[in-house]
């Protein structure tokens, strides 16, 4: 079996939570039909920017 799997899920686990965080913050400011679907879509790049700068203060 392939060892370090565990990290990887763990990781995966993480970011959906970052995910389902930031899509009930800019669910909450949302105001109108557009900012809602705004919203998602945000919630969906958000974890990535994040993850990316946490990554760039670390190097």
């Amino acid at each position: 079996m392939a060892e370090g799997n565990g990290a990887a899920a763990g990781g995966g686990a993480i970011y959906g939570l970052g995910i389902l965080g930031a899509w009930v913050y800019f669910w909450q400011e949302a105001d109108g039909f557009w900012w809602h679907l705004l919203a998602v879509l945000e919630g969906l790049i958000w974890p990535a920017f994040l993850v990316f700068d946490a990554l760039r203060a670390l190097d």
